[in-house]
């Protein structure tokens, strides 16, 4: 009996074998590895597929948080409200940044953050939201963006699991937020040979704090 791997990239490679080969081998030629044209080019083809104003590329998942996070000018002790069902660098850079992390449960229908869970935690030093979209399905992000402009509080989508999906038939996931991330590490929905992420945004001052 073969044994099935949840992420095969020796057999994905081989069906896009010649498409990968040239591509690396155009990236040794312009000797152009990080932020080259074929970084400006993917970026570019995102923002178009997103139907966002900014893709801003950066190293992993993590930083894509990160550097989302800290865009906000937010203060050591700020609370953000996220899901209990996420991976661990949700809450890792929230911790990391002396931010307090508080989690509420999920809708048991999509795994998704709870909305009237996210209603009980808000204390006066909340700041900010960040859904978690999973499985290809996005949080209910009428109301979280309802619940975030009736408190004054952020919204930033971690959109790893969730990059492509539509929200009421004419929005993406990652694009509805002040602020979206995404991961391509090797196992995600539009993943890469290595690691990678991006922060997407249609808030000119926000990406022009993340690009300085």
């Amino acid at each position: 009996m073969k044994k099935l791997q949840m992420v095969d990239l020796q057999t994905q490679y081989e069906f896009i074998k010649d498409q990968v080969d040239s591509s690396v081998i155009e990236i040794f030629k312009r000797g152009t590895f990080i932020n080259g044209p074929s970084v400006k080019e993917f970026q570019t083809e995102l923002e178009e597929y997103l139907k966002v104003k900014h893709v801003i590329p950066c190293a992993n998942g993590t930083d894509a948080l990160q550097i989302a996070l800290m865009s906000l000018d937010l203060k050591p002790g700020d609370e953000i409200i996220t899901s209990d069902f996420t991976f661990a660098a949700t809450v890792e850079v929230i911790a990391l940044l002396s931010l307090k992390p508080v989690l509420v449960d999920i809708d048991e229908d999509t795994f998704n953050i709870d909305c009237d869970e996210i209603i009980k935690a808000i204390t006066p030093k909340t700041k900010a939201i960040i859904p978690v979209h999973l499985f290809g399905q996005v949080a209910n992000m009428n109301k979280v963006m309802e619940i975030a402009k009736a408190n004054n509080l952020f919204v930033v989508e971690d959109n790893a699991q969730a990059i492509g999906a539509t929200y009421n038939s004419n929005k993406k996931s990652g694009t509805i937020g002040d602020l979206g991330t995404t991961s391509f590490f090797p196992s995600k929905n539009l993943g890469c040979y290595g690691d990678g992420g991006a922060i997407f945004t249609n808030n000119d001052d926000l990406a022009h704090t993340i690009r300085g």
